[in-house]
């Protein structure tokens, strides 16, 4: 690149980052993103250019592939309905462990390497998330739950702290058991109750595909009725609903925007929010 193309993409990008400044958007991270080693470093960039420059980022994590290599090493085969695992009392404790630990303080420390002020909590720092027991199509999950409550007052703290708060999918429930939630769903919650600017989840396909079978088939924008059509016919299926599920969330709790990313794609955070050309599938009301 020129000089003067580097200073026009900057040009092409003040339009946004004024129009964002002290907005919060919430990204959910997971998917190839959070296991190729250079995706890590430019997600983590992405966020810390992010705050740099006025936003107020929030970092929702899952780490299921983690948890499961976990349950194997452990002699437990992982079991999935609608996209949720299956959580027994054995489970929830590796869960907890692999993603309030590992996970979670492995994000903060690439965060802290890329310049950012990083802080890592679990739905239950400080009330964060409050659930109760999840029951989908009469299967018991376990100890899957569903958020009833977020008290978002510890974010504020540290938001007006100058940091960047790295939130794992574990929760608390009213009787102080532990709960895993869908990292997808906390972070529709989660948006949802900050009036979150943007709610942004990266996957590992291009978008909504109105034809599984045909990644050329990617749709660029549709409205909440829609999704909900595509779940209800199949054309959304499996780990995508509870993607679809967590836009519908938020766009329902007043979020304006929500986008599904493909996270394997470099930089692509930056690219939908700071370029005109926008990238996967972004859904409004």
């Amino acid at each position: 690149m020129t000089d003067l193309e580097r200073a026009q993409v900057l040009i092409e990008a003040l339009p946004y980052i004024r129009g964002y400044h002290g907005k919060t958007v919430v990204v959910k991270y997971g998917g190839a993103a959070m296991v190729d080693a250079e995706l890590k470093h430019q997600v983590m960039q992405d966020i810390v250019l992010m705050h740099y420059v006025g936003l107020n980022p929030i970092l929702v994590h899952g780490g299921g592939p983690e948890v499961s290599q976990m349950m194997k090493k452990a002699g437990k085969e992982p079991v999935f309905v609608r996209g949720l695992r299956v959580t027994d009392e054995e489970t929830i404790d590796i869960v907890e462990m692999v993603l309030a630990g590992k996970t979670n303080k492995g994000i903060v420390s690439l965060l802290q390497q890329h310049g950012g002020r990083a802080v890592g909590l679990s739905g239950k720092d400080g009330g964060l998330f409050v659930a109760r027991k999840m029951v989908v199509d009469g299967a018991d999950l376990g100890y899957v739950g569903d958020v009833t409550e977020v008290n978002p007052h510890v974010l504020d703290t540290l938001i007006a702290g100058g940091y960047i708060p790295v939130i794992c999918s574990v929760a608390v429930g009213s009787g102080g058991e532990t709960f895993n939630i869908n990292a997808d769903h906390v972070a529709g919650r989660l948006a949802a109750r900050v009036k979150a600017e943007k709610l942004v989840l990266l996957t590992d396909i291009r978008g909504i595909l109105a034809d599984v079978s045909d990644p050329a088939s990617l749709l660029s924008e549709i409205t909440a009725d829609r999704a909900r059509e595509l779940i209800a016919s199949g054309a959304v299926d499996r780990g995508m609903i509870p993607k679809v599920e967590a836009c519908l969330m938020a766009l329902e709790g007043g979020v304006p925007r929500t986008h599904i990313l493909d996270g394997r794609s470099p930089h692509s955070i930056l690219t939908e929010l700071f370029t005109d050309r926008g990238v996967g599938t972004m859904l409004v009301p």
